[in-house]
């Protein structure tokens, strides 16, 4: 019995069936195809590199952050899902360890004096009560590595979790960050428009006054009225954006977009801050949804160890001890104690094809998983890519946005001074004040774009780029009727109170 109870427990220490996992190999290009003017060795060392977003140096963002990560609904859902995964490896890590169980049964019978015996029974049986106390014990022998497989099945599910919450908390402040500078851009065009709207005023009432004087013809007053209807009009769809994205940054923040409002700021935004993109395979370790797909391919190669263990057989060490008796007066003598122990195996013949069924879907699964991570990382490099080319792009389209912009200033005097003059029509005015307003318009939109690409660039590249940093869970702002944590820990009672409550 001994051999045999030490051989179980060496069985058990070392036999694993199923695939260890090992990352896959993966092929990353050298550099970056647009990454020459964007790197950077130690950039911005001053700065926390967690907070990517105080690059840029507005207070009003470094708020809005701190808001949303204390409010936002939809990343305390992630760190629910977080808490659930880490509660999954204390689940998976109790069936390492015995259990036991007192079930005490407390009835009224009648025995049938027909019941199998080893000697005639004669019509004799038993009615009245009976006392059961007993304390059951089961502890399954890992054999085959099946429950250390469920174990690192559930380690890698929580890192995924894990991951999958820090891509949320990303996503969530790149959306911040993007509304933000928009909303900016907007009130630059804005402060644009409504200047227009000043000076198409001027215009009209200069107008007016040269019909009145005769030196103007009513074609003139009605082109400076339609100017003028035509500002006012696109102050107003401007300002219906802006309310939208204010409303969204309401929304991400988590709270009642008839509450929440900011003012607008019109001033110049900043030329976008470099950031560092490092060498191409930082993206595996940086990107938080590589990071979840690469963990979830590791929980579906244990997963193939579990399925796999269900084709050998198992081996439980059961037991009962506890007292039995008619008489409750006599339940806990040494006369009414009974016990057993001893192993329980089960050895799968048939099942109908069901074992090798779930095999397959293990099998399937991480197929699919390694599909998923094999294009996380495609994805990776196509968003890195996108945003370098995007903040080239974009910094070579304002330089001659800005060229253009003096063009239009300059024509804009000239057709003034001509019309004034007298040796020009008005609608050459007309068409010089719209050339100035489109481009001055469109050197605040570009200016908000190249900001909003560098957000995009911070977000393809993973979040910052401290890669010491550890895995933080983001402090959120409870509930008052969540029911996952609590601020004060309980005693025992209340705890049971709080059971029967839920």
């Amino acid at each position: 019995m001994r051999l045999l109870f030490s051989f179980l427990l060496t069985t058990s220490a070392i036999a694993q069936v199923g695939p260890n996992y090992v990352r896959p190999e993966t092929v990353t290009p050298p550099n970056y195809k647009s990454a020459v003017q964007w790197r950077e060795a130690r950039p911005l060392d001053s700065l926390p590199k967690g907070a990517w977003w105080r690059v840029y140096g507005d207070a009003k963002l470094n708020d809005l952050m701190e808001r949303a990560t204390a409010h936002n609904q939809t990343l305390k859902a992630a760190v629910a899902r977080f808490d659930m995964a880490r509660a999954g490896t204390g689940i998976a890590r109790a069936a390492f360890f015995p259990t036991a169980d007192v079930n005490s049964a407390f009835t009224t019978q009648r025995t049938s004096p027909n019941m199998p015996s080893a000697f005639p029974l004669h019509g004799l049986h038993y009615v009245g009560p009976s006392y059961n106390v007993p304390l059951d014990f089961s502890w399954e022998l890992d054999l085959w590595g099946k429950i250390r497989r469920q174990a690192e099945s559930a380690r890698a599910d929580a890192s995924a979790a894990a991951s999958v919450m820090q891509n949320v908390l990303l996503g969530m402040q790149a959306d911040v960050a993007s509304n933000y500078f928009r909303i900016r851009a907007l009130d630059g065009e804005l402060q644009t428009v409504k200047e227009a709207v000043g000076w198409r005023m001027q215009a009209l009432d200069i107008a007016r006054a040269r019909v009145k004087a005769g030196a103007g013809s009513e074609l003139e007053q009605a082109q400076a009225e339609t100017e003028v209807a035509t500002a006012e009009a696109e102050v107003s769809a401007l300002q219906n954006q802006r309310d939208q994205l204010e409303n969204g940054i309401a929304l991400i923040t988590g709270t009642n977009p008839s509450a929440f409002r900011f003012g607008g700021n019109s001033s110049l935004l900043p030329t976008p801050p470099r950031i560092p993109t490092g060498i191409p395979t930082d993206l595996l370790e940086r990107r938080p949804d590589v990071a979840a797909t690469e963990r979830t391919l590791a929980s579906t190669t244990a997963q193939i160890g579990v399925t796999k263990a269900n084709f050998f057989p198992s081996i439980k060490l059961t037991g009962r001890a506890g007292y039995l008796s008619g008489d409750v007066d006599k339940l806990f003598e040494a006369s009414s104690l009974n016990w057993n122990i001893g192993p329980s195996i089960s050895v799968p013949l048939f099942a109908g094809g069901k074992n090798r069924a779930f095999m397959e879907r293990a099998r399937a699964a991480h197929d699919e998983a390694l599909a998923n991570y094999r294009q996380a990382i495609l994805a990776s490099f196509n968003d890195v890519e996108n945003a370098l080319a995007a903040l080239r792009n974009l910094a070579t389209q304002t330089e001659a946005q800005h060229r253009a912009r003096g063009s239009a200033q300059e024509a804009a005097k000239i057709a003034h001074a001509r019309y004034e003059a007298g040796t020009s029509p008005y609608l050459d005015v007309i068409e010089a004040n719209r050339s100035l307003l489109l481009t001055e318009r469109a050197c605040a939109t570009l200016a908000g774009q190249r900001l909003i690409a560098s957000v995009s660039l911070v977000k393809a590249l993973g979040g910052g780029w401290d890669q010491s940093l550890p895995v933080t869970v983001p402090v959120t702002e409870p509930d008052p009727e969540a029911l996952g944590s609590t601020a004060v820990k309980k005693g025992f009672f209340t705890k049971v109170k709080g059971w029967f409550k839920r």
